[in-house]
């Protein structure tokens, strides 16, 4: 597959038959590259959040799912056809907020109702999340040419979470948007918040950013109302991991914050997701926050204490920003705009 812009950090891949990805727990000091078969091992980087970002999340799943198909393709069907089903059910468990996750399993469940033979199973299971691989790298392609038109010469741009390259298959989707605007010569910046408690902004964004040379500078999560207030951000950029049917964004906790802040200070609020993140039967009913484990509160990347030992925490991992909060939704289709339960059944529709 030839690639238009360079790829230059990856987050996961297929390499000789597994599935590959770089350990971003380990990021920004030590550069950890997994590979595996085993989906047992591969639920365990999920969970853990070696992979994370709904997309990577998703082509992760699926490569995952591909690679153990290939490794027991020696197996009768009925056998083989378990063994698989099993696979996709425990990592269909792994993170219950990710949208990508179910959409790509889905997707290679439905290989295994086909009437067929194993290796004909097992050249459609990899073909199908092989797919999945180069289809995430051309989205994030589009929504980064899409969204680099929103962006001007001298845009000091804020982001929260990491949704950049280390969140996709290559350049990422705020990633992709931040990347090419910088490719085509506009002179950015980027803002990033820490991100807590898990510091993916503090780790992974100022590291993918200035492995390419552009300027990111990072603030605290509880300084993002006032940099906006100062007059320090010119548009907001962020990721999802769920998009409903009403245009309701499931992303990283706090970005309900910024859009608030942003709302109120008259700064564009633009969120960047493919179409694999929109669930179109899905209302804000139907969400599951997850809420994970309160050390990662208590202490900082789950090492050093910060607080009495056994204090009470609450830990969700993610926030729901209302549809009138939002400026533009950017797909690789193309940028959705209010009122979002018709732009995105209409989006559906194509």
């Amino acid at each position: 597959m030839e690639f238009k812009y360079p790829i230059k950090v990856r987050a996961v891949w297929w390499e000789e038959d597994r599935v590959c990805w770089i350990d971003t727990n380990k990021l920004p000091f030590n550069e950890v590259v997994k590979c595996s078969n085993n989906p047992d091992e591969v639920a365990e980087a999920i969970k853990s959040m070696e992979i994370r970002g709904a997309p990577a999340i998703g082509v992760a799943a699926a490569l995952a799912i591909a690679s153990y198909a290939y490794s027991i393709r020696s197996l009768e069907k009925e056998l083989f056809k378990k063994k698989v089903l099993e696979a996709i059910e425990k990592l269909w468990r792994t993170r219950p907020t990710a949208y990508n996750l179910f959409w790509a399993l889905e997707r290679l469940k439905k290989i295994l109702r086909e009437k067929q033979t194993t290796i004909d199973h097992v050249k459609e299971i990899v073909d199908k999340a092989l797919k999945i691989l180069e289809d995430d790298i051309e989205a994030n392609r589009k929504m980064g040419e899409y969204g680099a038109k929103l962006v001007e010469d001298g845009d000091t741009i804020l982001t929260h979470c990491n949704a950049g390259a280390l969140a996709t298959s290559a350049y990422g989707t705020v990633g992709a948007v931040i990347r090419i605007a910088w490719y085509q010569g506009k002179r950015i910046k980027l803002i990033t918040t820490e991100t807590r408690p898990v510091l993916q902004g503090a780790r992974l964004n100022t590291w993918e950013y200035s492995r390419e040379g552009i300027p990111v500078t990072l603030i605290t999560d509880n300084m993002a109302g006032y940099v906006i207030r100062k007059g320090l951000v010119d548009k907001v950029f962020v990721g999802a991991d769920r998009i409903t049917r009403e245009g309701y964004v499931v992303n990283k906790i706090g970005t309900y914050m910024i859009a608030l802040a942003a709302k109120r200070n008259n700064i564009p609020f633009y969120v960047v997701a493919p179409t694999s993140t929109i669930d179109p039967g899905s209302t804000i009913d139907d969400i599951v926050i997850e809420e994970r484990d309160p050390d990662e509160v208590r202490k900082v990347l789950k090492k050093h204490l910060i607080t009495i030992p056994n204090i009470p925490v609450l830990n969700y991992a993610f926030d729901i920003t209302d549809p009138d909060l939002v400026t533009g939704i950017i797909t690789e289709k193309g940028i959705l705009y209010p009122p979002y339960e018709e732009s995105i059944r209409e989006l559906f529709k194509t």
